[in-house]
């Protein structure tokens, strides 16, 4: 079994709406803006190869189908779909993919499901082989989304998924598809049914932990549903980890794919060992 980084489309967006109630002053040591206020942000997935003799890819970043004034207005840096060149250092393509694990349907995480934006074609799936796990809970927030994060849907993505034959709703630990090897943990504070998937040490923190600035506890994102109900979820998940040494996997880190979680004497969390990619360890 392999783990790799996989990495996706990039973003520059707002460090204020990134970092919430947070002053600029303080997580702008965290991460220096550029002359608009913004941040860059990595779309990292995470590929294992060989899990149960099956290549499985965790997210899908943001990809590229969105046309050219929203991919603008949302702070995608490239226009190819860098997912693809991505899996090709890694000697895959999206046809070798048999499982595609998505922790929640927001567009910079489920976005690169879809082929590139070509002017006058519809969105399609890429991934012609695989089977794809979203936790139900959340899907059925994804068929009716609230006006606070509707905009984060991708509107054509639910019905594609569901034309497939080949989704499947997790709402348990496991699921039916991958079995005992992948536990799957699930959160609200962001969007409700956030699925964190945890495998050999190694947790995907989606966006309950988007990289290592939000692994201290009172840091959210303007972007969260429920702050107050997520730091208290992020404690209890931080704990657990600690515990276990389970390792964090970060989907937002620009310069950090995965670090081991610590905490002070007065209680703080943080994070060593820091890892900036994977390729083919775990």
């Amino acid at each position: 079994m392999q783990l790799w980084s996989i990495n996706g489309n990039t973003q520059k967006l707002d460090g204020g709406a990134m970092f919430g109630n947070a002053p600029k002053a303080m997580w702008s040591r965290w991460i220096a803006p550029d002359e608009l206020n913004r941040i860059p942000l990595a779309c990292r997935c995470m590929l294992v190869k060989d899990l149960d003799g099956r290549n499985v890819l965790f997210e899908t970043g943001i990809g590229a189908f969105f046309e050219p004034s929203l991919r603008e207005r949302y702070g995608v840096v490239e226009s190819h779909h860098v997912l693809l060149d991505s899996l090709a250092e890694a000697g895959v393509s999206h046809e070798d993919i048999d499982v595609v694990v998505l922790s929640h349907l927001h567009f910079d995480h489920a976005g690169g499901l879809l082929a590139a934006w070509e002017e006058g074609k519809t969105p399609r799936l890429l991934f012609p082989h695989a089977q794809f796990l979203v936790g139900a809970h959340h899907w059925q927030r994804a068929l009716k989304p609230h006006p606070r994060d509707r905009a984060s849907f991708v509107p054509e993505l639910q019905p594609l998924l569901q034309q497939s034959g080949r989704l499947e709703l997790v709402a348990g630990e496991h699921s039916q598809t991958l079995g005992q090897s992948v536990r799957f943990h699930f959160s609200d504070g962001h969007t409700p049914g956030l699925m964190l998937a945890e495998f050999a040490g190694v947790v995907f923190c989606a966006d309950l932990i988007p990289g290592r600035a939000w692994v201290h506890l009172p840091i959210t994102m303007g972007y969260d549903r429920f702050p107050e109900a997520l730091i208290e979820e992020k404690r209890a998940f931080l704990d657990d980890k600690l515990a276990r040494n389970v390792r964090l996997f970060f989907t937002h880190d620009h310069a950090c794919a995965m670090a081991r979680v610590t905490r002070d004497e007065r209680g703080r969390y943080g994070t060593a060992d820091e890892q900036p990619e994977l390729r083919g360890a775990i």
